[in-house]
């Protein structure tokens, strides 16, 4: 019976793109509520149950790269007799209802613009589980890239006109103007956004095309920690910024600008102070000019949740091109 379940599912998802109803003329109006906060539809006993533990446990995963648990998604529950008018124009739905048609499908600004509206149907919680539960990772990477073209729209109304990064190595990067350049020096730049009790930061360098060879991921930690002792002072005389050894960071081999890239999340913490916070980091392979460039971002905010703060500095490492 499940093996008809995932079939039919997967017919109505690949099929939905032709199903969908062409809205690029009609007026919707537009979406609202925080970023990454995902709207969830469904009877409150259904809430309090296996349905809603299973969306808790899809949506509320954690945030990798941050120094303690946060979810990746923030959730708000509505009962179905309030999910009219405005309470429909959030940007990430999933709206659960009962009917004889079993089916998982997703939709573009149904009821508002952007949005991604999932639905899923069947005749009782069980089948409308099972079908959330095998497209749960298709959701969450929708959520996931519908959040950040809403943060990239978000910081397209205030660019920065600084020129550091392209001057210095060549690249550019897409970022607000509220981030202004601290340090720009030979071979190394420092751009910073204050925030209430701390800063965001994007620092920038370039490695030599052999220096990751080996084992990349040891190379890694020990240039940012050559970095940090150089270039990123503590407030005491004598401490710098080191990674965090005690957890082992994220590792991943992706891409970047359509080149070979190492990403590297973790935590970043000072020798000879009491401060840290998460970083994340990009390492990019320059063939042309036989090097490697390499463009962190990481956040000082104590006592402070740091989601969206991180969420800010990854979506704004995603847009680096070369010139």
């Amino acid at each position: 019976m499940k093996k008809g379940f995932v079939l039919l599912a997967i017919v109505l998802f690949l099929g939905s793109c032709e199903n969908k109803i062409d809205r690029k003329n009609a007026y919707v109006p537009e979406s609202s509520g925080n970023l990454n906060h995902v709207t969830v539809v469904m009877p409150e006993s259904d809430w309090n149950a296996n349905l809603g533990n299973s969306v808790r446990e899809a949506l509320q995963q954690t945030y990798e790269g941050l120094p303690f648990d946060e979810p990746q998604f923030s959730i708000n529950y509505l009962n179905p007799k309030t999910f009219s008018g405005f309470a429909r124009q959030g940007r990430n739905v999933v709206w659960f209802q009962r009917d004889s048609l079993a089916r998982f499908q997703l939709a573009e600004n149904q009821f508002a613009r952007p949005q991604i509206l999932a639905q899923i149907t069947g005749e009782d919680a069980d089948i409308q589980q099972f079908y959330f539960e095998e497209n749960a990772t298709l959701l969450r990477r929708a959520f996931q890239e519908n959040e950040r073209k809403e943060k990239l729209r978000r910081i397209s109304k205030s660019l920065t006109t600084e020129k550091s990064l392209g001057d210095r190595f060549g690249i550019e990067l897409s970022y607000p103007s509220a981030y202004e350049t601290v340090k720009d020096t030979t071979n190394f730049v420092w751009i910073q956004k204050p925030i209430q009790k701390g800063h965001l930061n994007i620092i920038a360098y370039t490695l030599d095309q052999s220096a990751l060879e080996g084992k990349y991921t040891d190379k890694i930690l020990d240039i940012r920690d050559s970095i940090g002792k150089i270039y990123v002072p503590g407030r005491l005389e004598g401490s710098y910024q080191i990674t965090e050894r005690a957890f082992l960071p994220y590792f991943y081999k992706t891409e970047l600008d359509q080149k070979k890239a190492y990403l590297t999340k973790g935590t970043w913490e000072v020798a000879n102070d009491f401060m840290a916070g998460p970083f994340v980091n990009y390492a990019i392979l320059d063939t042309i000019e036989k090097r490697w460039i390499v463009i962190e971002g990481f956040a000082f905010a104590p006592s402070a949740n740091k989601r969206e703060y991180m969420f800010e500095l990854n979506t704004i490492l995603s847009t680096l091109k070369q010139q």
